[in-house]
């Protein structure tokens, strides 16, 4: 998951002085033990494109300006990529990153139990009472490994443009009123819907989506807390999704679409609009202002929550949602530690709030977000009376990577939904 407006986010980094005033808090010390006191600093994110690769390699600047025996290595890497591949592999090696995106949950909770991962604790509590609770996620038995710097939910972003060449005056609040309208679209020579399987995680959010609607709140906790997966409605989410599949509603070669780089993506498809809706985080406008002829966010983007389903268990207001943050490597030099409050104080996260990019985290940023797409996801997440955390975050590396993977062959053709859940239920038995 990735993010991106790049005019505004250059006005903003005009303010070096205010930049290097935040940055006066930080300590320029060195813990690195190396004789001349110099430390290097290696910083991967998920920001491989404008607005927010051009932001943090700014903040990794400012940074050593304030820090003259500071260098910071910072590299921008494709989410999937990062995600599944490269942080957990670096830190099974002798030479991880000092600071890492960190997405919460399960996944964190893996990795500090290995012991990868720094406990900042006693060096963040001015942050965490800015953030608040949002900060639980990155927080393991009442300690903190690890600091979000933007939380949202996801939906559908769509083309009002597109809607109503099609003839649809309103976004769906039902999933039967959905496929009403992607029937119109249909009907009006118009893709309803890109998807990017060929990254994969894209696709598995589609059952995501369908068990959050499918399936109760209380069994959607007992599945996180105890994976616990016996529920009929967990192997429903897969019946919904296979039958949605028969519709067609996806991009024409979807099973090998990559999800957000590229004009041949299906972010691309949708900027350039080739496709009327995605089903994405709340990063899309930023990815998508990145992708399009004039590098701006389209003014007819939209947003609507994923629809309820009548008669099912679930909450039809209910959402899924996560955050992307930051932690620091176990033996990370104390310089990252105080890298990563830079990044969560309230100039940057201004910043990023302005380059809309994303939704920050930190109380003192939120009247930045301007951006009225970001807006309507604030709104959205307001209107949700349970917000559940990414099922594969929320249920760990072993668990979420058999679900991940039973998921994407339903959408091959190649697996049932019963198979999802059964891979699920072998994967926790193995922990």
């Amino acid at each position: 998951m990735n993010r991106r407006g790049i005019t505004r986010v250059a006005a903003g980094l005009l303010a070096v002085g205010v930049a290097a005033g935040a940055l006066a808090g930080c300590s320029g010390s060195s813990s690195s033990g190396s004789s001349d006191g110099k430390v290097t600093l290696t910083w991967w994110h998920n920001g491989n494109q404008d607005p927010l690769k051009g932001l943090w390699a700014d903040v990794a600047k400012e940074f050593e300006k304030a820090h003259p025996n500071v260098t910071v290595k910072v590299t921008g890497y494709q989410n999937e990529d990062l995600q599944k591949t490269l942080i957990p592999n670096a830190l099974r090696s002798n030479n991880p990153p000092d600071l890492f995106q960190a997405w919460g949950g399960g996944e964190l909770k893996d990795q500090v139990a290995a012991g990868y991962v720094k406990d900042i604790s006693a060096d963040v509590k001015d942050e965490l009472a800015s953030i608040g609770p949002t900060a639980s996620g990155w927080q393991i038995d009442g300690k903190t490994y690890g600091l979000p710097f933007s939380y949202g939910i996801e939906g559908f972003w769509y083309n009002k443009d597109l809607f109503a060449k099609a003839g649809i005056t309103d976004t769906p609040k039902t999933f039967d009123e959905l496929n009403a309208d992607i029937a119109k679209l249909k009907a009006a020579n118009i893709t309803p819907i890109a998807v990017g399987a060929g990254d994969k995680w894209p696709a598995a959010h589609w059952w995501y989506n369908f068990a959050l609607k499918d399936c109760s709140p209380e069994t959607l906790k007992k599945a996180q807390s105890k994976h616990v997966f016996d529920d009929q409605c967990f192997v429903k989410a897969g019946q919904d999704l296979q039958t949605f599949i028969t519709t067609n509603p996806f991009n024409e070669g979807f099973l090998a679409t990559p999800a957000q780089q590229g004009a041949g993506s299906s972010a691309g498809l949708l900027a350039n609009g080739k496709a009327a809706m995605e089903l994405m985080g709340h990063w899309e406008p930023g990815v998508v202002g990145g992708l399009t002829a004039d590098k701006k966010v389209p003014s007819w983007m939209g947003w609507f929550n994923f629809p309820g389903i009548t008669g099912a268990a679930g909450d039809p207001t209910a959402a899924l949602g996560g955050g992307d943050g930051f932690a620091c490597a176990k033996n990370a030099p104390k310089e990252c530690v105080e890298l990563l409050k830079y990044i969560l104080s309230p100039d940057v996260q201004k910043r990023f709030a302005e380059s809309g990019a994303g939704i920050p985290t930190v109380k003192e940023a939120a009247s930045a977000v301007a951006d009225p797409n970001l807006q309507a996801v604030l709104k959205g997440k307001q209107d949700a009376s349970y917000v559940q955390l990414w099922l594969d975050t929320a249920y760990g590396t072993t668990v979420g990577g058999a679900m991940n993977d039973g998921i994407v062959n339903l959408f091959a053709g190649k697996g049932t939904p019963e198979d999802i859940v059964k891979g699920m239920k072998d994967a926790a038995a193995t922990e």
